[in-house]
């Protein structure tokens, strides 16, 4: 359990909307990439009517601040069957990083652990869906207006305090300094927009999710898993 998994869910029953072009998508897809299973034609760049909305908002706040950068989207809407599959995936990841056997035993269960702080469980009840199946969360960065994503101190879905969205804050050397400002530029147009911000993700923002209802102090959230609903075309 997160600890916004006790926050009601009141759909609102708005369509999932492909993003518009002016938003840099980073292609070719990563998940997609490493096989996933997307159904065919599916596209992961989709996001709630609304969600759009605000990502729009959050890109001309930016262009306002820094007119050189833009957004780039790693990641938007994810089916459950996705979300599943890059769970079983990152697991296998770290256990070869760390030599961790696969099978059993307490190092994999620190591994599973270590995961679960940065990957949703994969769950199909309606009351926990993951963030990214609702159409409400989307993981992004900063870019250049070529299209280059800037660093910022940690690879989207890289496991570690390296993600955390403070990590570098409070830094002592430049490198680290320009790492922070780059993080806290992406929050505060993010912010600015109507977002929350993932505790330990310093890429992952949603509004409308149980997340950002816990974060915001809202009631309810607004958006449901949206994979396999009427409304999802």
């Amino acid at each position: 359990m997160r600890p916004w998994s006790d926050r009601p869910i009141k759909d609102c029953l708005e369509p999932l909307q492909a993003l518009p072009a002016m938003l840099l998508r980073l292609e070719p897809h990563p998940y997609a990439s490493l096989g996933a299973p997307y159904a065919p034609g599916t596209d992961p760049f989709r996001l709630r009517s609304g969600v759009v909305a605000r990502l729009l908002k959050a890109e001309k706040a930016l262009k306002r601040l820094e007119p050189g950068l833009r957004l780039a989207i790693f990641d938007a809407w994810r089916p459950i069957s996705v979300q599943a599959f890059m769970v079983e995936h990152s697991i296998a990841e770290l256990c070869r990083e760390r030599g961790v056997d696969q099978r059993e035993g307490p190092d994999l269960d620190q591994v599973i652990r270590d995961v679960g702080r940065f990957w949703a469980p994969p769950s199909r009840n309606p009351s926990t869906p993951p963030p990214h199946s609702t159409g409400a969360a989307v993981d992004l960065t900063l870019a250049s207006l070529s299209g280059t994503p800037l660093e910022m101190g940690g690879a989207i879905d890289a496991i570690g305090a390296i993600s955390e969205p403070d990590h570098y804050n409070g830094s002592d050397d430049d490198v680290g300094r320009l790492w922070n400002q780059r993080r806290r530029l992406l929050a505060d147009v993010m912010d600015s927009a109507g977002f929350a911000q993932h505790p330990n993700e310093w890429w992952h923002y949603s509004h409308g999710d149980q997340l950002w209802a816990w974060r915001s102090g809202a009631d309810i959230a607004i958006y449901a898993e949206a994979e396999s609903s009427s409304f999802t075309s």
